[in-house]
C-alpha cells in the first residue's frame, strides 16, 4: 500500500515547483552570454562545489568505494548525475534556443506520465491504479489549458523539430533520473546529492569544452542567473529532490512538473511585466485537482 507524503514532503514538492518555475526564465536570461551545454556545465559544477563544501564543513563523508554498498550508491549517483542533471539541463538549455518556452513547460508536465509505467513495474507499492492515471490526465490537462496550443505553434526554426524532441527527451531522463534516486540504496541525503552533481559536472565539463570550447566570463544579469542556476535549481533541488524521492517515492515527485509551468506565469509576470494569460486560475483548478486525486488515499474497503 503506498503510504501518504506528509505535510513536510507536501511543503518540499511547493518549494521545489517554484525553483525549477524560476529555472526556464534564468535558463533565457543566461543564454544572452553563455552557450546551452556551458550553462549546464557552470550550473552542475557550481551545485557540485557547494554541495561538497558542505558535506566537507559538516564532516560528512562521500559514499566509500571500498564496500559493495558504497560501489552500489556510486552507480546510482552516477545515474542520477547522468539523468537528473547533465543529459536534461544540456537537452533543455538547447531546446530553449530553438522552442518557445511554453512547450519546455508542457513537457515537464510529461515527467509524472513517464513516470507512471516505470514506477508500476520498477518501485515496490507504486503501483498504477485508475485512480492515479484519472489524476494524471486531469493534471495534464490544466498545464495544456494554461499553456495554450499556441505553444505547439510552429516558430519556422530549422531545429525547431528536433528541439521539441529534446524537450521530450528531457522529460524522460527525469523520470527515469526519479526512479534510480528512489531505488538507490540507504545513505546520507547530502552525500549522495553531492555524489551525483560530481558524476554530473565529470560528465558534462569535458562534453561542454568539446561542443563550445572554453566559454568567457558573462557579465550583468547572465552572470546573476548562472550563479542562480547553479547554487537554488541545481545545488538545492537537488536536496530537495533526494529527500522527497527517497521519502514519498518517485511518482508523488514527479507531480512536481504540474506545477513548473504555473510557477513560471508567475515568474514572468512578476520580474519580467509579461500579461498573465485568462485560463490562469482555471488551469490552477485543474493542475491542483488533479494532484489531489492522484495523490488522495484510496479508501479502504470494509471486511
Amino acid at each position: 500500500m503506498t503510504t501518504s507524503p506528509g505535510a513536510a514532503n507536501w511543503v518540499k514538492l511547493i518549494i521545489l515547483g517554484l525553483i525549477w518555475g524560476s529555472s526556464f526564465m534564468a535558463v533565457t536570461v543566461a543564454l544572452e552570454g553563455l552557450g546551452p551545454v556551458s550553462i549546464a556545465a557552470v550550473r552542475i559544477t557550481l551545485g557540485a562545489v557547494s554541495l561538497l563544501i558542505i558535506t566537507a564543513l559538516m564532516r560528512i563523508e562521500l559514499p566509500s568505494i571500498s564496500t559493495r554498498h558504497g560501489r552500489t550508491v556510486w552507480l546510482c549517483a552516477l545515474g542520477m548525475g547522468f539523468f537528473t542533471n547533465a543529459l536534461p539541463f544540456s537537452l533543455l538549455s538547447w531546446g530553449q534556443t530553438y522552442v518557445a518556452s511554453g512547450f519546455a513547460g508542457v513537457c515537464m508536465a510529461v515527467v509524472p506520465l513517464f513516470v507512471l509505467p516505470l514506477a508500476h513495474f520498477l518501485v515496490p507499492g507504486e503501483r498504477m491504479t485508475l485512480r492515479r492515471a484519472f489524476g494524471f490526465t486531469i493534471g495534464f490537462g490544466g498545464v495544456l489549458t494554461l499553456i495554450g496550443f499556441k505553444a505547439f505553434a510552429s516558430a519556422g526554426s530549422d531545429f525547431e523539430s528536433l528541439a521539441r524532441l529534446a524537450c521530450l527527451a528531457a522529460a524522460l531522463c527525469y523520470a527515469i533520473g526519479s526512479i534510480i534516486t528512489r531505488l538507490c540504496p540507504s545513505v546520507n541525503l547530502l552525500s549522495l546529492s553531492a555524489a551525483a552533481l560530481s558524476c554530473g559536472a565529470v560528465m558534462i565539463i569535458p562534453t561542454a569544452l568539446w561542443q563550445e570550447g572554453l566559454p568567457s566570463l558573462p557579465t550583468g544579469r547572465s552572470l546573476l542567473a548562472v550563479l542562480y542556476l547553479g547554487l537554488v535549481p541545481t545545488a538545492l533541488a537537488q536536496v530537495l529532490l533526494v529527500q522527497v524521492a527517497r521519502s514519498a517515492g518517485p511518482s508523488f515527485l514527479s507531480t512536481v512538473n504540474y506545477q513548473v509551468p504555473v510557477w513560471s506565469v508567475f515568474f514572468g509576470a512578476l520580474l519580467l511585466n509579461e500579461t498573465l494569460p485568462p485560463q490562469l486560475f482555471a488551469a490552477l483548478i485543474l493542475i491542483l485537482g488533479g494532484l489531489l486525486l492522484s495523490r488522495a488515499p484510496a479508501h479502504r474497503q470494509r471486511p
